[in-house]
């Protein structure tokens, strides 16, 4: 049965790469390839999944491919299947293949009609990637296809302000929680000594030997997870962004943001459950976490003026109620919950168009005064202070941005200093003697040689922020985050065994990324002349072309698995050591805000109401 698993990746990325070449006119042949795809991968899934039950549900593994592998280090996809699987992949296919269904007739005559359609399946093939991964690394893949497939449907409506930046804002906290995954897979190195896999670490002697003798790197990386689970499935006090995610049609909202998409981090915890079940701090936190969501989402959801932020918040608070659930160690519970809650928030958003409607009439005609309510028996001054904090979503948005997003942009105006000429005079010599210095290390002081790569870091993490916080010149800003890979690069070539095949890896993807990128920039500037950071400018218009090579080119330079800088970012921080903790911090930072700045560079210049009057430009409020 192993030789069938590799079909569900593979069916969903064919179709994904057919849909591409479809005429975006061609509506009907676009709706039947993605659900037959989705309808054909069901079927499949319910033979296999039967079949596995019959012959005694024994757990699979498939390791595929090994990518890249030398003497102490090797990146490989692996597969994997058991119940949790099983769960999530006729849950998730059902509710594809209804949405597929839907959409068929729910976007007619749209005009994003066929970007939808790629992105579900594109969606798809991610979520199939994440629920069969049998490695963090081959989770990871899955992990940030649909960390970019969830930017692009929050923006599908791109002529508008609002869905651009709030899906600029979603991403930002989805860069929060691939971090946490890439911390994870750094430290899993250090302590098992290998690519553990999601079998092995069902194996309690294997991890409760390792973890008796590391308990604090043990209680780090389950953290680490928690931080990326949170993340992605809008724990507190990440939660305001799920409403802002729904600025997408229904049908995205529906899969993404109700019922799939936004339990992959209850996914993510299951997956890792024998790792850190037996951790009692970990589970006491998980706990309260989740407790703390479900007592925030809770009354939020039941002030809310939109029906869609009132679904979300009201899933939120399932969620918060599942990670106590895991906390107790009910995973089969949970799992149960999950797949009940998906189905309802689906249901919900789908009709949701129609319940407004038939609300707003009964208004009119069949008005029916507010019921008692159990806010009534507490004391008043009680009721109205939960009901303001409820209103204001908890000031947890502002929060964020206050502790997080505006101390980076006030670090990164300080840079204004950074100009072309001082980098060209200062930082490119600076970067030439510090490779010289790799090769010849005898010329370094012994005490100043352990300091290089934090100081180093500190550098690339400088050009990251000027360029996050830049409002100039485009070009600028590209060539400083190029820079700053360099920099990553060269602050890791001092750590012990960072061969030059290693940084040849890395930069590979980065310089072919960025050349791409910068080519492209230079077209678009020869057909216009306002292209700035100040605003959006919706180039995407007139240049869909130019605007998709500079979206791929801005993937390969964040890590995204389309270039060899996906794996050169997990090298890194294997070499990395377990007590550089300051070193990873400041290289985490920095891969955080570098896809913040590239994000931020793609939504500005090529999304958002056209710069050019003639074009229909919506009101930032609509």
């Amino acid at each position: 049965m192993q030789q069938i698993i590799p079909i569900f990746m593979i069916l969903p990325a064919l179709s994904f790469i057919i849909s591409l070449m479809i005429n975006s006119k061609n509506e009907k042949q676009l709706s039947i390839l993605s659900f037959g795809t989705v309808g054909l991968q069901l079927l499949i899934a319910i033979g296999f999944v039967a079949a596995w039950l019959y012959k005694g549900a024994e757990t699979l593994n498939v390791k595929e491919v090994v990518l890249y592998s030398t003497q102490h280090y090797e990146f490989f996809i692996d597969f994997f299947f058991d119940g949790i699987t099983a769960v999530y992949l006729v849950v998730g296919t059902i509710l594809t293949f209804l949405i597929t269904i839907y959409s068929r007739y729910y976007l007619h005559r749209e005009k994003g009609y066929k970007r939808f359609f790629n992105t579900i399946l594109f969606f798809y093939l991610g979520y199939c990637i994440i629920i069969f991964s049998g490695n963090l690394e081959t989770l990871f893949v899955g992990w940030e296809v649909l960390g970019i497939s969830s930017f692009l449907l929050i923006a599908f409506y791109r002529e508008r302000y609002l869905p651009v930046k709030n899906a600029v804002k979603v991403f930002s906290i989805y860069r929060v929680g691939d971090v946490g995954l890439i911390l994870a897979m750094w430290m899993s190195h250090h302590l098992f000594h290998e690519n553990i896999t999601f079998l092995k670490l069902d194996q309690y002697d294997l991890v409760h030997d390792v973890l008796s003798h590391h308990s604090e790197i043990g209680i780090f990386i389950s953290l680490m997870i928690l931080l990326s689970a949170m993340a992605k499935s809008a724990m507190f006090p990440f939660s305001p962004w799920l409403p802002r995610a729904m600025e997408g049609p229904t049908p995205s909202s529906a899969i993404f943001y109700g019922s799939l998409s936004v339990h992959m981090g209850v996914f993510l915890m299951l997956r890792t459950f024998p790792f850190w079940e037996h951790q009692i701090s970990v589970r006491i936190i998980i706990g309260l976490v989740g407790l703390l969501t479900s007592a925030m989402a809770a009354p939020t959801a039941r002030v809310q003026s939109s029906v869609k932020a009132q679904i979300a918040y009201a899933s939120i608070a399932q969620i918060g109620l599942i990670f106590v659930e895991l906390a107790l160690g009910l995973k089969w519970l949970a799992l149960f919950h999950f797949a009940g809650n998906a189905f309802l928030r689906t249901y919900q958003l789908l009709v949701s168009p129609s319940i407004v409607t038939y609300s707003i009439r009964e208004q009119f005609y069949h008005f029916v005064p507010r019921e008692h309510s159990v806010e009534d028996s507490i004391p008043k001054r009680i009721e109205y202070t939960l009901y303001m904090f409820s209103l204001k979503e908890w000031n947890l948005e502002s929060l964020m941005y206050r502790r997080l997003w505006n101390p980076l942009k006030a670090m990164g105006r300080n840079m204004a200093f950074l100009t072309v000429n001082r980098v060209g005079a200062f930082v490119l010599p600076v970067l030439v003697i510090g490779g010289f210095l790799v090769f010849n290390k005898s010329y370094v002081p012994s005490g100043l040689l352990s300091y290089l790569p934090s100081c180093f870091a500190l550098i690339s993490l400088v050009m990251v922020l000027k360029a996050f916080t830049d409002r100039k010149s485009v070009r600028v800003s590209w060539v400083l985050i190029i820079m700053s890979h360099c920099w990553v690069a060269l602050a890791i070539s001092f750590n012990e065994r960072f061969s030059f095949s290693d940084v040849a890896l890395y930069l590979s993807g980065v310089l072919v990324a960025g050349f791409i990128g910068y080519l492209t920039i230079l077209q678009l500037k020869k057909y216009e002349s306002d292209v700035n950071l100040t605003r959006f400018h919706g180039h995407v218009f007139e240049h869909p072309k130019i605007a998709l090579v500079f979206l791929l080119s801005c993937l390969g330079l964040a890590g995204f698995p389309i270039t060899t800088t996906f794996i050169g970012e997990d090298l890194i921080f294997t070499h990395i050591q377990e007590h550089q903790v300051i070193l990873a911090s400041i290289v985490s930072l920095t891969f955080i805000v570098d896809g913040l700045a590239l994000i931020r560079i793609y939504a500005r210049v090529f999304l958002g109401p056209h710069i050019k009057t003639y074009h229909e430009s919506a009101h930032r409020s609509s």
